[in-house]
Order: structure tokens, then sequence, then C-alpha cells
């Protein structure tokens, strides 16, 4: 095979993958609002992906917020430009941050093949629906173990992604909205052919329990 054909392999491979992730953001950060219950119920939809019914906003505001991040991130992950993304929850009067769910990204590297030995096989289509059902189901266990929220919140995405990025003009630079005195929980990670993703979710201590 030539190098120009591995290249070719390679750029299809990555952008596959940025698909999945940008995707898999989509419906993620949907369910989170919904199980979180950031806007009332009435405001979502059930729909079938990954095996799961998953509760999406038919808010067309909300939606076309997502969808105008998500097409730049699905950009920057074809790029391998893009190393983080967060959902930040914030109290609307206080302006305070409440939980904080991140996203890492990374790119995995290829490995070599040794001589005489066959090359990894790609994962399989179900075994990363399983990794991905199993955020799912963490997303919605959440209310298990996440202090209720009793105030009306929003929300923001803050996006990591290289200096060398192209920047839509309309985005500024953002606070880190970090959490003090934070607790964390690490959930699931899931991995495709080029990309892993790991996640972990931050919350404000309940100082009635500190």
């Amino acid at each position: 095979m030539s190098v120009q054909a591995q290249l070719t392999k390679g750029k299809i491979t990555l952008k596959g993958s940025a698909r999945i992730v940008t995707e898999f953001f989509m419906y993620g950060i949907n369910s989170i609002l919904f199980q979180r219950g950031i806007y009332p119920v009435e405001e979502f939809e059930v729909k079938k992906k990954y095996g799961l019914d998953i509760w999406v906003s038919n808010d067309q505001q909300v939606q076309k917020y997502l969808e105008k991040i998500m097409q730049s991130v699905e950009e920057w992950l074809s790029m391998g430009k893009i190393n983080k993304l967060v959902l930040a929850v914030n109290s609307r009067e206080a302006r305070e941050t409440l939980e904080r769910w991140q996203f890492d990204i990374q790119l995995v590297e290829e490995e070599e093949v040794v001589a005489g030995e066959k090359p990894k096989p790609p994962k399989s289509e179900k075994a990363l629906r399983m990794e991905i059902q199993a955020i799912f189901r963490q997303i919605a266990a959440s209310v298990s173990f996440l202090p209720i929220i009793e105030e009306k919140c929003t929300f923001n995405i803050l996006v990591y992604a290289d200096s060398d990025a192209e920047v839509p003009t309309t985005w500024t630079d953002s606070d880190p909205l970090h959490i003090k005195n934070a607790e964390q929980v690490r959930l699931r990670s899931f991995s495709t052919d080029a990309h892993r993703v790991e996640a972990m979710v931050a919350y404000r201590r309940d100082p009635d329990l500190c």
C-alpha cells in the first residue's frame, strides 16, 4: 500500500471517529440537561439511540446553540485539535457553577505492527455501542449521588482547542468555571479507533454535609 493511500485511509478513520464522538456529545449533553432537570420535562422528547431511549430537548434555541458548537467540535476532532469539552451547569441567580461535566479527549496512537504479526482488528460496532451505553446509564443514575438542583439554572459549553484552531468570531474566551472544594466522580470511558473519551463530573459539595 502506498503512503498516499495510508494517509487517505487515516483521514477517513479520523473523520468517521470525529462524527461518532460529536454525536455522542450531542446526545450526552441533552441527556444531562434532562436528567439534571435544567429544563421542564415537557421540553424533551424520547429518541432511540445506541439501543437506548434518550431524552432530547425539543427547544429550537437549545438545539441551534448545540448544533452550532458541534459543527466546530466535529471539525476540530477530525483535525486532532481538541482535547476537552465541558458542560457547566450554573445557578441563574448566584451565577455559580454547580456541576461541571468534563469529557477529556485523546487521540489513539496506532500500535506498530511487528513483522509476522497480525495488526490489531478495528473495534466492533457492538463493543463501541456497549461502552457508550454504559456512560448513558451512569448519566441516568447520577441522580442517585448528585445533589438535588432546586434553583433555576443555565448551562455553558466550554471547548478546549489548540491555539492554532480556527475559532468562530462569535465565540469568546471563558472562565474555566471550576467548582471550589468540589467532589468528583469519574465515569466510564469509550474509544473508537482514533479517539478516546474519558468522562467525569464535579459538583458542589453540600455545605450541610461538610
